[in-house]
């Protein structure tokens, strides 16, 4: 009986260490988010210049440009993560929990695009990709707001509501070309600032 009792305080302190690990170790996906905003903020200003006529590529340009910020924030990506692994708090309840919102929003983004891609390459029509910031600003609500929950910070919960507000000025502004720079700038707001935000949180000696 006296063995039981010792498993289950034991238990119980490994539980409450695991729940203080997550509450205290920053979070950090800062890098992440700044990159993002910085790759994806660039192509959208780019996409805004080539179909304004700015910037005379060809037809295809518009494709390539999206491809290849795809490939530069993959590159960038998998750098982040292999430095981040050896930082301390990378393995904490908060971060994992915080880390897989974010990579399946990263992942249901991508799934998105290619699903808008192939639609568009097999018949032609890239009307329906109107719908891709929409669905990209909806998915960071739900992340920064997962977030906002799991570390029980406002200002993260407030991020993801604005976030939302992003989607219906996407809506909003769809098919007409100040769009892109309408997303280059909430993208700003809810990914580039908040990413520093984040970044500057993080104790020197985990930075």
């Amino acid at each position: 009986m006296t063995r039981e009792t010792q498993t289950i305080q034991d238990d119980i302190a490994y539980m409450r260490a695991l729940a203080q690990e997550g509450r205290h170790a920053p979070l950090l996906a800062g890098p992440f988010l700044v990159t993002a905003a910085v790759v994806f903020g660039a192509a959208n200003i780019g996409q805004w210049a080539l179909l304004s006529g700015l910037i005379d590529a060809g037809r295809w340009a518009p494709v390539w440009l999206w491809i290849g910020a795809g490939l530069v924030f993959g590159a960038a990506l998998a750098v982040l993560i292999h430095r981040m692994k050896g930082k301390p708090g990378f393995n904490s309840s908060g971060n994992r929990a915080v880390g897989a919102a974010w990579s399946a929003v990263g992942y249901g983004i991508f799934a998105t695009w290619l699903g808008l891609m192939a639609r568009g390459l097999n018949s032609g029509d890239w009307s329906a990709m109107m719908a891709m910031p929409i669905v990209v600003f909806v998915a960071y609500g739900s992340a920064w707001i997962i977030g906002g929950t799991m570390t029980n910070t406002r200002w993260m919960t407030l991020t993801g509501l604005g976030s939302y507000v992003g989607a219906v000025a996407m809506g909003w502004f769809a098919g007409d070309m100040a769009m892109y720079l309408v997303f280059a700038g909430m993208i700003f707001a809810v990914a580039f600032v908040p990413g520093l935000i984040l970044m500057r949180q993080e104790p020197s000696e985990i930075v």
